[in-house]
């Protein structure tokens, strides 16, 4: 249930979708739906400070950007606020932000500790570490679920594969926490740059110490990886890490807090799921498609082309809205209801073609993880507070969720 109000009508112009104040305040389904119907590939004006960007709000148009990353580039960057700033330091270099033969050689040599096999030992470490971070929620009765149960869940997880001491995690927390969006209000350039640049000078030190003494982790994959017959350089490994860091952690959480949320609000949903009418593997879909954790996926058109009926120039940054396309009623049916046996899903929380999310199944594996530790230990779950949105013209969900557990039986 989303008691934010719907954003007033008005002229689409006048909107402002780079707006983080605009995502944390309002309900926008409305507002996509509108643009899906009116204009599903529509131009934001340019402002005093920032230039313009087409938002393409339809599953189909979306798939289609994704899907061609050589009229759509990410070498510039893939999130908003990069591309407005004129793109991104780590392009070329970052496996988010590169794209051709660059990005499928190391996409490749990062698949293995991604696989479903190589990441079985982690996923066990998951389900008992989430099963007894869960019970110790219940223990206490009332707890921040963003706080004290989702933040550390998939945190625990990429550190494990990266390789960060045990030690030193809530620093990683906080640190991720704040680069791409704020818990009290728009995000202040200052702030996201300073942890940013924190992250980027923690992996820095972790890659030098692996390349002395290289352990089984991640970062000492590549730090002695070639990728096309080179060793990568220090930027790119430390770029890599920063990606991987965030693209684990971040979107991962606030799917977990988005969708307790949504099952305290609907107890028809929670009562499919406590009783096992609902299996776990549907349940995580429809989670990831209703709290659609990251908002977009951004391009740069590298030629004209048409998208839809509008003429996109070389050079524009065109933005895909995943959030609207997870809401788009002409692929799935009643799709403002959060129903755990829906079934296709085909949503787009993970991004779509060459860039489809590394983490993916890992992603799946925490989130059902989290949803049988519910299922099997939670009584009751109901609100004990006013959860807080964050913001983030980027990331989308509460940065604090109040709840009141009761035992299963």
């Amino acid at each position: 249930m989303d008691t934010r109000p719907a954003l007033a009508p008005g002229p689409l112009d006048a909107l402002d979708l780079a707006d983080p104040l605009l995502h944390a305040d309002h309900d926008l389904g409305p507002l996509w739906r509108r643009l899906r119907s009116e204009s599903p590939v529509h131009w934001q004006p340019e402002t005093a400070d920032r230039p313009g960007f087409w938002v393409v709000s339809g599953h189909a148009d979306i798939v289609s950007v994704l899907n061609d990353s050589e009229t759509f580039t990410s070498e510039r960057g893939n999130v908003l606020d990069t591309l407005l700033a004129g793109g991104d330091s780590a392009a070329g270099q970052m496996l988010a932000v590169t794209d051709g033969r660059p990005h499928k050689a190391l996409r490749s040599a990062l698949l293995k500790p991604f696989s479903p096999r190589s990441l079985d030992v982690v996923v066990r470490s998951v389900r008992r570490g989430t099963r007894q971070l869960v019970e110790e929620a219940v223990e206490r009765g009332r707890v921040d679920f963003a706080a004290d149960v989702a933040a550390h869940i998939p945190l625990a997880a990429i550190c494990d594969l990266l390789g960060v001491p045990a030690g030193e995690r809530q620093h990683i927390i906080d640190l991720t926490s704040t680069a791409l969006s704020s818990a009290d209000g728009a995000p202040t350039e200052e702030a996201t740059w300073s942890s940013r640049n924190g992250l980027l000078l923690y992996f820095s030190e972790l890659a030098a110490q692996r390349r002395a003494k290289p352990y089984d982790d991640v970062v000492s994959l590549l730090v002695t990886k070639e990728i096309d017959g080179r060793p990568l350089t220090h930027e790119e490994i430390v770029f890599n890490c920063y990606s991987i860091i965030m693209g684990g952690h971040e979107t991962t959480r606030f799917a977990m807090i988005g969708g307790l949320h949504a099952l305290m609000h609907r107890e028809d949903q929670w009562q499919a799921l406590v009783s096992g009418r609902v299996g776990t593997a549907p349940a995580v879909e429809e989670v990831l498609r209703w709290t659609s954790p990251a908002l977009h996926s951004g391009r740069t058109a590298t030629q004209d082309v048409l998208v839809d009926d509008q003429f996109v120039e070389e050079g524009d940054i065109v933005v895909a809205w995943l959030a609207s396309g997870n809401r788009d009623e002409r692929v799935f049916t009643d799709p403002d209801r959060f129903d755990l046996a829906r079934t296709p899903n085909k949503h787009l929380s993970f991004a779509h073609g060459p860039h489809f999310c590394l983490g993916a199944f890992l992603a799946r594996a925490e989130l059902g993880a989290l949803l049988e530790s519910l299922r099997e230990l939670v009584g009751s779950a109901r609100p004990d507070g006013e959860p807080r949105h964050v913001y983030s013209n980027f990331l989308s969900g509460f940065s604090s969720l109040p709840v009141a557990l009761a035992p299963a039986r």
